[in-house]
């Protein structure tokens, strides 16, 4: 049997590292460096690199497991034990010089998300968290935030960058959640935003058209800090399924709002 924290410890430190390297080319990098995967959704050699970086070194601590990787840099083979990595979630802040992006590692048993990190660069922030062993920001433990209604709560979310079909039900659920809620905020990075619910500075975060290496670091985070982890039915398919509601006791009564335009 792993060891899961020491495992997550080591990905912590690897995401820091990595995290290091982003920053240097932060400082240097310009905009004839991007690449169009589609139309609004850019990539870069950093990206890239730091795949292929991260890729190295966790061959080293689980030489076993498989890999799930946004960038392609490694064969995508789903084992039983799988690394699930987006080695820069926030492209577009960082090609356009905003903050905020992050580096994105989980680790699947099976199907299960069992360890996660994500490391926030431009804060130097590291969540982290492993299956029953709670979750972490910088050492400290961090937990949920116990709001329970939409009236006392801030809301993380993201706007889709293809597949438009849904997207005046999406703003649906926006428009009753601005009229209701303290607020929206569209950060632009997935692995933020639950890091930041299983922290406490948001409510929660919903989202769809969702990459499971978007996702898969935050959820084991979220939960671990106290929190729910659904898709949009209320169900477990939010790690392949592109949909997710992550939230702390405010889940039920989201979900209801995201139900009620979603499945209209």
């Amino acid at each position: 049997m792993i060891d899961l924290q020491k495992i997550t410890l080591s990905i912590a430190a690897l995401a820091r590292e990595a995290g290091g390297f982003i920053r240097t080319e932060a400082e240097k990098f310009s905009l004839d460096q991007v690449e169009l995967k589609g139309k609004s959704d850019l990539v870069s050699y950093v990206d890239k690199e730091t795949e292929k970086k991260l890729v190295s070194s966790l061959k080293d601590i689980l030489p076993e497991a498989g890999f799930i990787t946004e960038e392609n840099t490694i064969a995508q083979d789903k084992k039983a034990y799988t690394w699930v990595i987006d080695p820069l979630d926030g492209t577009t802040n960082f090609v356009h010089g905003l903050p905020t992006y992050a580096v994105s590692v989980g680790l699947m048993e099976g199907e299960v998300i069992v360890a996660g990190v994500v490391y926030e660069v431009t804060r130097d922030e590291c969540f982290y968290a492993w299956k029953d062993g709670g979750a972490y920001m910088n050492d400290k433990p961090i937990h949920v935030t116990p709001a329970t209604t939409i009236d006392e709560s801030l809301f993380a979310t993201g706007f889709p960058v293809h597949n438009f079909e849904k997207l005046d039900d999406y703003l649906g659920i926006l428009n009753e959640l601005m009229k209701d809620a303290h607020g929206l905020r569209r950060v632009g990075s997935a692995a933020t935003d639950m890091a930041y619910v299983a922290c406490g500075r948001y409510e929660a975060f919903f989202e769809y058209n969702l990459k499971p290496w978007d996702v898969a670091a935050g959820v084991i985070i979220v939960q671990e800090a106290g929190g729910t982890v659904t898709d949009f039915k209320g169900g477990d398919d939010f790690l392949f399924g592109q949909e997710m509601v992550a939230a702390g006791p405010v889940h039920a009564e989201l979900l209801e709002v995201v139900k009620k335009y979603w499945f209209k």
